[in-house]
């Protein structure tokens, strides 16, 4: 059984950074995507940035050029970097795995920018 915990939430001010990791346990099966998303109350989970097979990466609009996703060579720990964090990357985020047995989420951590 596959299980994803995130670390490295926090308190951040507004232009500060953090990285997230994301620690998989539990063994994966063919091709794969490692994704963060972030949700907030009220509105949907959206994603933020994500990793396949190929190395292939894409991010949403609002933190391209401020984050960066990647692993390790294992596909144990996926992290996302945030850099110049901003008032609207308060979230929750969660770690998301998809490969052949279908997709996997952790519990996820809590991000907040303030000043």
């Amino acid at each position: 059984q596959v299980q994803l915990v995130e670390s490295g939430g926090g308190l951040v001010p507004p232009g500060g950074s953090l990285r997230l990791s994301c620690l998989r346990s539990g063994s994966i099966f063919g091709l794969r995507t490692m994704a963060w998303y972030r949700q907030v109350p009220g509105k949907e989970r959206e994603l933020v940035a994500r990793i396949n097979s190929g190395d292939t990466t894409n991010y949403a609009d609002s933190v391209k050029g401020r984050f960066t996703i990647s692993r390790d060579y294992a596909w144990n720990t996926v992290s996302l970097q945030m850099n110049n964090l901003e008032l609207e990357d308060s979230a929750d985020y969660y770690c998301n795995l998809i490969e052949a047995r279908g997709a996997f989420w952790g519990q996820g951590t809590q991000v907040t920018v303030s000043s």
